[in-house]
């Protein structure tokens, strides 16, 4: 097994990036827009956005991604960074390619001045959570959300 290579996103990923993409909406049982992927992507790729994606690969094969952004926080005089997504393909669990993922995010937010990495994972993922146990600490946190801003 060749070392995982993590790398930003560039245009020539997008046929690589999608697929997971896909996977990863698939595993959450959500559908979202082409809208939002195509935001996604091309916000990713614009260096005036705080919005990053990268991908892990084994050679010539993508194995995972890794979407993340920097936001400012009102506990910190430094920015925060919300580890938004992760994925890694199920037949490449279990071999380091989320805990490279998530490495790679924490390096390049603590050379980008942020303070904090934090995420969220559905209570129902164990698999990922015993990984996350490791790596990370339980904030003791519950997570709320509101949607349909837009008055709906």
């Amino acid at each position: 097994m060749a070392a995982i290579r993590i790398a930003p996103v560039t245009n020539e990923d997008r046929t690589t990036w999608t697929p997971l993409w896909q996977g990863y909406q698939r595993f959450y049982e959500v559908s979202l827009s082409d809208e939002v992927t195509e935001t996604l992507w091309s916000r990713s790729l614009d260096p005036a956005e705080p919005v990053f994606a990268a991908l892990a690969w084994d050679g010539a094969v993508a194995l995972g991604l890794v979407h993340y952004l920097y936001h400012r926080n009102t506990w910190t005089v430094g920015n925060s960074c919300y580890l938004n997504d992760l994925f890694v393909l199920p037949e490449a669990r279990g071999r380091g390619v989320g805990r490279a993922l998530i490495l790679h995010c924490h390096a390049e937010a603590r050379a980008a001045g942020c303070e904090t990495v934090y995420w969220h994972t559905h209570e129902t993922n164990g698999t990922a959570r015993a990984l996350y146990d490791r790596i990370g600490r339980r904030s003791g946190f519950l997570h709320y959300a509101m949607t349909r801003m837009n008055g709906g």
